[in-house]
């Protein structure tokens, strides 16, 4: 069984030629846009804006007004508030390094330039840029009529448009940048040497006021001075291209500095950290194919893509947990590429659970467009990164926090942070209506010391039923059954549509205020701690209360596979996100086999299949563990 495959699609309308060193950015409402670059057959550079509508894969050329700026090539356009493109630096047609920042506000396409303050950053290209609490951070890049790469950092203060000093980071250069738990990453890229490198580097933000208080106007250093040449103009009559699209179409904008000294800046004041991926089962080769690097929830993901050395087969999607430094393999080439194509460009959704590639066929020849030349952008392929368990950086960052190991919270002598009204009621879960929490609803489970035959009746191994068809549950009067859970009717009316029903049905529960669901205790208990709290928290190692029940409700992995079941019977998606996304990322030897036999109950082909890949890998070790087999059937 094959499972999940994204799909290629090819586009229509005004599509770009061969653009190369352009900049693709997701804008919401199913927008792509695609900005400047330069054509790779006839060296003429763009600073057209088209948009890609993902509704109906249509390209259209934008007409945009105001500021436009000159054209430009290996520039950055990070989206910003959800409606405006913040384009920087890039090279323009004479080669000349540029350090200005134009906004694109997408809802009137109108460019503006504000007035910037503060030391400018050299000018520069094929850096990165990224985002984080209304600054835009800056990091490497090339510049330089010798084209020499730049180890610098610096940000832009959107609040004040005023520039902070530049600081001494790391040398890189068509490398990608994130910023993810108080750390700006980088990875990728190529080096000072011009070598393709797997370095991993990080620089601590949190506790450094240079990085959380505002830049101070006025303090421009001596390493900041610059010379610059005088600014190009060209002739005022456009070049048509072979695209049909004027380039040149406006005298550029070249902002001081352009040539530069060469100038040493201090060190960061955070601490820099480096981690070299020497070989690994998983760890992606930097070496071979095209690669693209993207982040979503705490997690790099490494796209490599097909190129002339290698094939699909040989390609993969691989990804870096930011909090273990771990490399997993989310799936093999030829489960995501379809072959005969070439992907030339990489975006990603403001919450991180969709990528696009985009790039075009080249079996059966070179592909070419109306105008007889090879378009690079005439296909997309959408990839749903929540078919791989991820979260998304919404629900990611909250699901960090949680799975923060609680004995080292304890360790620190530190509570976890509230996360609002789960949190609080948290703290009524369980609890006997006499302690006034105000519960009103019991919940039982399988006896603490059930055999695992009592299990034959329950949604691990009746995973295909509906659950109206297992929804009553007689039970003997001197049937074991587990401690009473301790629950809130409204809570689980809300929360739980299964419940909602049993209960406008006037159902045997709706008069005994009563349930019993024939699931492990462990399992039912944290299912309904997630109705209360929207989150599956990790046992600590050293917690004797787990299956005491006497502790909050933390799940080890079995639990969670049997919850993955249940998130399937009784649909819920986000439940079922939450069980993918631990399951794939803590996949170990004592759990592969009760995670490979759930994940094909619930339907979880993916998980399913790297569990099974992960068992034969690990087969003399998985088959040594303690445990027996029930089969189906009993």
């Amino acid at each position: 069984m094959d499972g999940y495959r994204p799909k290629v699609t090819r586009t229509l309308g005004q599509r770009p030629a061969c653009l190369v060193n352009a900049s693709v950015t997701y804008c919401g409402n199913n927008q792509i846009y695609a900005f400047g670059g330069f054509d790779q057959y006839t060296d003429e550079v763009y600073n057209h804006v088209l948009r890609l509508d993902l509704i109906s894969h249509q390209w259209t050329l934008v007409d945009n007004y105001g500021d436009i700026p000159g054209v430009r090539m290996g520039h950055t356009a990070t989206l910003y508030k959800g409606d405006k493109l913040l384009v920087f630096g890039g090279e323009n047609e004479h080669r000349t390094y540029l350090s200005d920042l134009i906004i694109f506000d997408l809802k009137t396409a109108h460019w503006t330039q504000p007035q910037v303050s503060g030391p400018i950053p050299k000018g520069r290209a094929r850096h990165a840029a990224v985002l984080h609490e209304d600054k835009l951070f800056i990091v490497g890049g090339i510049t330089g009529h010798d084209n020499y790469v730049l180890d610098d950092i610096c940000y832009l203060d959107l609040k004040t448009f005023t520039w902070s000093r530049s600081w001494r980071f790391v040398g890189r250069f068509d490398h990608s940048a994130y910023i993810w738990g108080d750390r700006v990453w980088v990875f990728g890229g190529l080096s000072e040497d011009m070598d393709k490198v797997s370095d991993l580097w990080w620089l601590d933000l949190k506790g450094n006021p240079a990085f959380e208080s505002p830049p101070q106007i006025g303090c421009l250093e001596r390493s900041a001075l610059t010379r610059s040449r005088p600014s190009y103009h060209v002739s005022p009559s456009p070049v048509v291209g072979s695209t049909g699209y004027a380039a040149n179409s406006r005298t550029p904008q070249v902002n001081t500095p352009s040539f530069h000294l060469r100038s040493y800046a201090p060190p960061a004041p955070g601490a820099i950290s480096a981690l070299k991926f020497v070989s690994g089962p998983n760890v992606p080769s930097q070496m071979q194919g095209i690669h693209f690097h993207v982040y979503s929830s705490g997690t790099l993901l490494d796209f490599v893509t097909p190129a002339p050395t290698i094939t699909s087969k040989e390609c993969s999607l691989s990804a870096l947990d930011l909090g273990t430094l771990r490399w997993q393999k989310l799936a093999e080439g030829r489960e995501i590429f379809k072959p005969g194509y070439r992907w030339h460009y990489c975006t990603m959704n403001e919450d991180g659970t969709k990528a696009w590639l985009l790039g075009c066929p080249i079996e059966g020849g070179v592909d070419v467009g109306a105008n007889g030349m090879e378009e690079y952008l005439s296909d997309i392929m959408e990839i749903d990164l929540r078919r791989y368990g991820f979260l998304g950086n919404n629900a990611g960052s909250e699901a960090q926090t949680s799975l923060v190991r609680p004995s080292l919270l304890r360790t620190r002598a530190i509570e976890p942070p509230s996360k609002g009204l789960g949190a609080d009621l948290a703290r009524l879960f369980d609890q006997p209506p006499e302690t006034g929490s105000g519960t009103d609803f019991i919940v039982t489970a399988l006896s603490r010391d059930f055999d695992e035959d009592e299990v034959m009746g329950s949604a691990l191994l009746h995973a295909g039923e509906s659950p109206d068809e297992t929804a009553q549950t007689w039970l003997a009067p001197d049937a074991p059954t587990s401690p009473p859970i301790h629950v809130h009717r409204l809570i689980l009316q809300a929360r739980w549509p299964h419940f909602a029903r049993l209960w406008a049905s006037q159902m045997a529960e709706f008069h005994t205020k009563k349930m019993h669901i024939p699931e492990p205790y462990t399992v039912v208990r944290a299912f309904l701690y997630y109705l209360y709290t929207d989150r599956i928290d990790p046992i600590d190692p050293g917690d004797d209360d787990h299956r005491s029940g006497t502790g909050p409700a933390t799940a080890n992995l079995s639990d969670v596979a049997g919850l993955l079941v249940m998130s399937n019977i009784y649909n819920i998606p986000h439940l079922r996100l939450l069980c993918v996304n631990r399951l794939g990322k803590e996949l170990d030897v004592d759990h592969a086999c009760i995670i490979w036999y759930c994940a094909g109950l619930a339907g979880e082909e993916w998980l399913r299949k790297r569990a099974a890949t992960f068992c034969m890998t690990h087969w003399g070790r998985v088959v040594r563990t303690a445990g027996r087999w029930i089969p189906r059937d009993g």
